[in-house]
């Protein structure tokens, strides 16, 4: 790979350009103005020449050249009189020349192909200078970068720094709005320069700081870069908002900056400021330097100090050296120019301040421009050296992008090379007379390993000088620093080379970590054509000269990668190209390379791979031996014979000579296990035969590429061919390669062998990749299970008997390593049908071969028994019981049931599981499946129950007028296939062991998501949330081993339970009623709701263990056991065995919490303030929340009566809520009340019994409690529960006397207050006793919430008062007048 010049952008309207800037030039006659306009005209002729490996005649021009320089008629070098200025990232382009000037911008069109190319387009054109007779000297185009933390390197708008012949120099937007005008000194500006930040590429190398440097005639001002940076940015933010508000005027910051005096030198026309020093001085040099400088009596300081270097080139001397140290210079703020700085001189402001009405006094501009800023001294500055020489002057001085090189250009037509660390020129080239310079840093090229192994050292970069010489129309490219020349093309006489020789502006070491910068480094204009075009020059050119081998061979096999990657290769080109270059290049090492190139390639034909290496080998043997790389002539031999099994093996499948498959007995026994097992086998497929996603490249029928055998096949020393597994896809797609057509049928199965083994490859990898393909193909190999199984037996017997397969010494009472590699791989796969498969085929197979071992051993009559065969039998079995399993794994939920990954078993992960694997996993199935407890029961109880077996035929097929036929049938295979599951596993499936692990599994998934609703996923209504919790206590409660549910009540208790129990009950105890939601879901991690079901499941688990530790003593604890065959599980113990290991609890302590679990779960139904813990005494506080096996010291004896009274209190509470709550009718019963959590239900007939339990509990008199009940009953309205609540009273005195008040009260508001008083109801009032009066009137109906009540249920309601009042009592005889006003009104009614 050679140097190159490439275009990336053309110029639009160059003729416009043009003609604006040389407006009073246009005096041309007709026919000179044709020839500009063809010489503006787009012209796609070729103009440069490129020079592979410096082959450049300079003397050489060509015919074609002259005639264009002929035809065109240029009139002159019009770009070379202006100043031109590209920014770094090639989106704005300025052109001035004297007072004017056009900025270009950047934009993307579309051409007529659909291909997308920038051009710069004028986007402003206008007059820069304000003072008179002043013109533009130079310019430059500043990037911003961007602050936004998004920013990925692209700057944020570019900057125009112009500088004038007056001194001035001024910043202005891509849109020409002014935004700062500075005059640092009154000498025309020279030149402008700007350095920004670099990131260090070694250690040793000082960070350099942004500036922006302004040449005079005799000073150099520095801007600091970070204040220029922050100016130009509050300049722009001031321009928007001054143009917002309608104000013409800006306070512009003041600039940082430097200025120095430069003495000594005769002339200076340009100038590099290199920064600080890059390397750090030697002591030798910093006392050389300090002893010339000082004299002889002059002190060396410890460490040199901070200096800045200047570089000038001009006359007397030749080229100047300048050391600024740090501190000599204090640094100046600008004075702001008063008429200037601060007006908005831009078009945008002139043409907008008419319509805006701004008003301007134009004597009050007149007498502000006519006064000028203060102009700061300058700090005189001595040359420290230079390169004296009195005819030659200096032109330019370009300084290169790691500061340590400069070129200068001067009147003699020489371009010197100076070193600027050492001040002294180390190079010279003569004939480049006005020449143009640039430099090009080119990073090392580094793949993909070499990346990573140096990602800690820095990559190696070349340097390379650009020369334009425009006399001779070349631009050369030389490296550095003694290089040669590299690269040369031929280009325009007129062109112009852009550098910048600098970035963005405003970045750092922070902000420029993980930033691509686009930026070109050079770039070349051609002002006839309009094109601009960067120079590319490859790494490799800077490590040798133009006549290495190693460069040209680098660069054909660059060409080859380049071919490689193209898309549309043809065979034939493929071939050519590739012989070609394989025969030119030269070096071993890169030949191997490009074969290999060639050979990985993923689209090349199978013969070209042939033909090609075959070319290669031919080429190598007819070398001199001694010569040739042995390596090289090695890999050629082997990729051949490679190549050539690729090809014989193609050719067998697609061959029609297919062989004949003899029936014998073993297949007639594995056609009697496929019958025993065909029902399982056709579930199993249906439920694996789903529709899926592929993709076509991941089809199994596309062929295998050649790349991919080869890649997988490498030879080693003996001679013998190993497979090496890179990945499972390309393994499985060589199996598929090899064996798919024997296995369908479709290829001879005996030469397909014999040709693998004659290729030398194992007969255990052979095995390996027959399995796991089978083991992959599984669905496939399901459709044709006898075909494939017959042919899976011919290839296992063929592979057995290969040579070094089966060992000739193995004992047929022993292992054989053959076929426990087969057992190893179906007792890892998860694909449990072919597993099964494979195993009956190698289980006859093996049987067949021990046999046969044995009769030509022992010649006997008895069938051979082995340890081997034992092992078949085992292996068999277990994936038999995998199979069901699988089966049963797969079965789909119902819709919109929980979504969780369908679980993949093999033996090898059930029995790392432990005894309990299986029962977790079937315990995950029926939590996929929302299996109701109840009928998972009656499944376990199928085989043992038939009645159980009608209850569940009952339950699948309840609503079958609304559910289809198909799905009652799939619903009952899968209860018959669980059945089938627990028959098989009757010791690890067993009920208790079962619903323990249900219980376990429904728990962990409700503390994932406490108000996850069982049925969907998301978020439920009330009467659904904790649902999970629930059916894990309904799973627990099914148990019926009281040491199981004691176990894991202790383990849910303490792992799940009682962090929130405990953050329920002091949430509680601080806001002192039912907490909000708000305050449940901070605390507790639920909602209101989902804590009151909460607390029920709580009361229900403590209850569970008390009755487990009752029932521990009288029943024996029960003995786990595994099946068999399935007895060398390794793994976690189960969940039944980690509840047999717990201890046992402490009841009191357990009932204790009950107790208050019962308080909290009445004071959430019921919305009741209560604090539930101070209910209880200081013993009872500190008992809560510990260990339930720990002994603790419980409340005993007398409590405080204060305590009494607040349970009394809340107890009562209770019961009166209760009581309002069954009698409420806003709430009827709906449809889905079977999923009504009974727990959470406060209209459960079993509170009031609770509300007596917990009294007696609390040491409470029962009997006010039952009282307070019948009274509240009778208040509601609910005589019929009241008078059965009434016969368990005790004392009926007490009770007699709240009743009367309470007849009273009802015939007070029948009476008296009510609305419709009857005639005959006042006679009665006015016959009544007068006492009986005066009491009616002073009772108070407002009190009874259920003041209508029919007078037959007062009537009897007052008989049960006089039944239960005896006639001593002193209200015995109210209560006779009460019931005969009763009688009587009941008489009128």
């Amino acid at each position: 790979m050679s140097c190159s010049l490439l275009e990336f952008c053309r110029l639009q309207e160059l003729k416009t350009v043009r003609d604006y800037l040389f407006h009073s030039h246009k005096t041309e006659p007709n026919e000179e103005k044709n020839q500009t306009d063809n010489e503006l005209s787009w012209d796609t002729s070729d103009w440069e020449s490129a020079w592979d490996s410096g082959e450049y005649n300079e003397g050489k021009a060509t015919s074609a050249t002259v005639v264009e320089e002929d035809t065109r008629g240029q009139s002159g070098p019009w770009l070379q009189d202006c100043a031109v200025s590209l920014s770094p990232c090639s989106d704005l382009l300025v052109v001035a020349r004297e007072q004017k000037a056009v900025f270009l911008s950047a934009k993307w069109h579309t051409d007529d192909s659909g291909r997308e190319e920038m051009t710069l387009d004028v986007s402003w054109t206008g007059i820069l200078s304000t003072e008179e007779g002043e013109c533009v000297n130079s310019c430059i185009c500043i990037p911003l970068a961007s602050q936004k933390r998004s920013s990925t390197g692209r700057p944020d708008w570019t900057c125009v720094v112009v500088g004038f012949s007056s001194g001035y120099v001024r910043f202005y937007t891509e849109s020409g709005v002014l935004l700062l005008a500075q005059l640092l000194h009154e000498d025309p500006v020279l030149r402008l320069k700007c350095r920004t930040y670099e990131i260090p590429r070694h250690p040793g190398v000082t960070e350099q700081h942004e500036e922006l440097s302004i040449l005079y005639p005799a000073a150099l001002v520095t801007i600091d870069g970070f204040s220029l940076f922050q100016s130009l940015r509050a300049c722009r933010n001031q321009v928007a908002r001054a143009a917002a508000a309608g104000s013409d005027t800006i306070q512009p910051p003041p600039l940082a900056y430097k200025k120095w005096g430069l003495q000594d030198m005769d002339t200076i026309v340009d100038h590099s400021s290199v920064g600080k020093s890059v390397m750090t001085l030697c002591v030798f040099d910093q006392m050389k330097n300090a002893s010339i400088l000082g004299g002889f009596n002059a002190s060396v300081k410890g460490s040199p100090p901070a200096m800045s270097q200047y570089i000038t080139v001009g006359g007397g001397p030749y080229t100047g050296f300048y050391y600024a140290v740090e501190g000599s210079s204090q640094p100046l703020l600008s004075h702001v120019a008063l008429a200037v700085a601060s007006k908005l001189t831009s078009a945008l402001f002139s043409v907008a301040s008419g319509w805006l009405g701004w008003n301007k006094n134009k004597n009050e501009e007149e007498v502000a421009q006519k006064q000028k800023p203060k102009v700061e001294p300058a700090t005189p500055l001595g040359i420290r050296f230079g390169l004296p020489d009195s005819r030659r002057h200096g032109e330019s001085i370009c300084l290169s992008p790691c500061n340590t090189l400069a070129g200068v250009t001067d009147d003699f037509g020489r371009v010197t090379l100076l070193d600027l660390a050492r001040g002294i020129a180390i190079r010279m080239w003569k004939g480049y007379r006005d020449a143009q310079l640039a430099w090009l840093q080119v990073p090392e090229e580094r793949s993909n390993w070499q990346s990573s192994v140096s990602a800690f050292h820095p990559s190696r970069h070349a340097l390379f000088l650009v020369i334009y010489a425009p006399r001779r129309g070349i631009l050369e490219v030389w490296a550095m620093q003694q290089g040669p020349r590299v690269g040369a093309f031929t280009v325009g006489k007129h062109c112009r080379l852009l550098y910048a020789g600098y970035r963005l502006m405003g970045v750092n070491s922070v902000t420029s970590q993980g930033w691509q910068l686009h930026t070109q480094q050079v770039c070349l204009l051609d002002p006839i054509t309009g094109a601009l075009r960067t120079v590319n020059i490859p790494f490799h050119l800077a490590l040798s000269d133009k006549k290495s081998e190693r460069a040209k061979d680098m660069h054909l096999l660059k060409r080859l990668t380049a071919m490689l990657k193209s898309r549309e290769v043809s065979p034939d080109m493929f071939e050519n190209e590739g012989k070609s270059v394989l025969l030119d290049i030269r070096h071993p090492s890169i030949k191997k390379q490009a074969l290999e190139s060639l050979l990985s390639h993923k689209n090349a034909p199978i013969s070209c791979l042939i033909s090609i290496t075959s070319t290669l080998y031919d080429d190598l043997k007819q070398e001199d031996s001694n010569e040739v790389d042995t390596t090289l002539l090695q890999l050629c031999c082997s990729q051949l014979k490679l190549l050539q099994v690729y090809t014989d093996i193609q050719q067998l499948h697609s061959g029609a000579d297919i062989e004949s498959c003899s029936e014998n007995d073993s297949l007639k026994d594995i056609e009697v296990e496929l019958c025993r097992v065909a029902p399982t086998l056709q579930r199993y497929a249906q439920l694996t035969s789903r529709p899926s996603v592929s993709f076509a490249q991941d089809s199994h029928d596309s062929p295998l590429p050649a790349h991919i055998f080869l890649a997988q096949m490498e030879w080693e020393e003996h001679g013998a061919l190993k497979v090496t597994r890179r990945s499972e896809t390309e393994w499985n797609q060589l199996g598929n390669f090899l064996f798919w057509g024997c296995l369908c049928g479709k290829s001879p199965i005996q030469k397909v062998c014999d040709t693998l083994q004659q290729a030398g490859i194992c007969p255990q990898q052979l095995l390996c990749l027959l399995l796991s393909l089978w083991l992959q193909r599984e669905k496939a190999v399901l459709q044709k299970t006898d075909e494939a199984v017959k042919n899976l037996h011919t290839l296992l017997i063929t592979l057995s008997n290969m040579k070094g397969a089966v060992e000739e010494s193995w004992d047929p009472q022993s292992i054989s390593p053959w076929w426990q590699q087969v057992r190893s791989m179906c007792i890892q796969s998860h694909n449990a049908a072919a597993a099964l498969l494979a195993s009956f085929v190698a289980h006859r197979a093996a049987k067949v071969s021990i046999t046969s071992r044995a009769d030509s051993q022992l010649q006997s009559e008895w069938e051979a028994v082995s340890l081997e065969l034992e092992q078949w039998v085992v292996c068999v079995r277990q994936l038999e019981d995998v199979l069901v399993l699988q089966t049963l794994l797969l079965v789909a939920p119902p819709q919109g049931a929980a979504g969780t990954p369908v679980a993949q078993c093999s033996i090898k992960s059930l029995l790392e599981g432990g005894t309990g694997g299986i029962a977790d996993s079937v315990s995950k199935w029926v939590f996929r499946h929302n299996l109701d407890p109840e009928r998972l029961k009656a499944v376990l109880q199928k085989s043992e129950d038939k009645e159980a077996d009608g209850k569940l035929k009952d339950e699948e097929l309840q609503g079958g007028e609304e559910e289809k036929e198909k799905s009652q049938n799939n619903a009952y295979r899968t209860a018959e296939l669980l059945v089938a599951l627990c028959q098989r596993f009757p010791h690890s499936l067993s009920p208790d062991l079962l619903f323990a692990h249900c219980c376990w599994e429904y728990v962990v998934q409700w503390n994932k998501g406490p108000e996850v609703d069982i049925y969907t996923t998301r978020t439920t209504t009330a009467k659904n949330e904790g649902r999970y919790l629930c059916w894990a206590v309904e799973h627990l409660k099914l148990v019926s081993s009281p040491h199981i549910q004691l176990g894991i009540c202790t383990m849910m208790w303490s792992t799940f339970i009682v962090k929130r129990f405990s953050a329920a009950a002091f949430l509680m105890e601080k806001v002192g009623k039912a907490p909000k939601d708000r305050l449940c879901r901070r605390d507790v991690g639920m909602g209101d709701k989902a804590m009151t079901s909460f607390l029920g499941c709580c009361v229900q688990l403590l209850q569970i263990l008390m009755e487990a530790d009752s029932a521990v003593e009288e029943v024996p604890a029960p003995e786990l056991s595994v099946e068999e065959v399935w007895c060398g599980a390794e793994g976690p113990a189960s969940i039944a065995e980690l509840a047999l290991e717990q201890r046992g609890v402490h009841y009191p302590l357990v009932q204790h919490h009950c107790l208050l679990g019962s308080l909290l779960h009445a004071a959430m139904t019921f919305n009741l303030k209560v604090k539930p813990l101070s209910l209880f005494d200081n013993k009872g506080k500190n008992a809560f929340f510990r260990d339930l096996t720990s002994i603790q010291l419980m409340p005993s004896g007398d409590i405080d009566p204060g305590l009494v009274s607040l349970r009394q209190e809340f107890l009562l509470r209770a019961l009166t809520s209760w009581v309002q709550a069954i009698d409420d009718t806003s709430t009827l019963p709906s449809d889905s009340g079977s999923l009504i959590l009974a727990s959470s239900d406060p209209k459960a007939d079993w509170w009031p019994s609770l509300c007596l339990e917990l009294g007696s509990l609390l040491q409470l008199n029962p009997d006010i409690l039952r009282r307070h009940l019948v009274c509240e009953l009778y208040n509601q309205g609910l005589d019929l529960q009241a008078e059965e609540v009434m016969l368990e009273v005790e004392d009926k005195d007490v009770l007699g006397s709240q009743l009367l008040v309470l007849t009273g009260q009802r015939l007070s508001y029948s009476l008296l207050h009510s609305q419709s008083q009857t005639q005959a109801a006042m006679e009665l009032l006015a016959r009544l006793p007068p006492t009986l009066c005066t009491w009616l009137k002073a009772m108070d109906p407002s009190e009874l919430r259920c003041p209508l009540v029919p007078l037959v249920q007062t009537s009897r309601l007052v008989g049960r008062l006089i039944e239960i009042l005896p006639e001593n009592h002193a209200q015995y005889s109210l209560t006779l007048h009460l019931l005969e006003a009763v009688d009587a009104l009941t008489t009128e009614d």
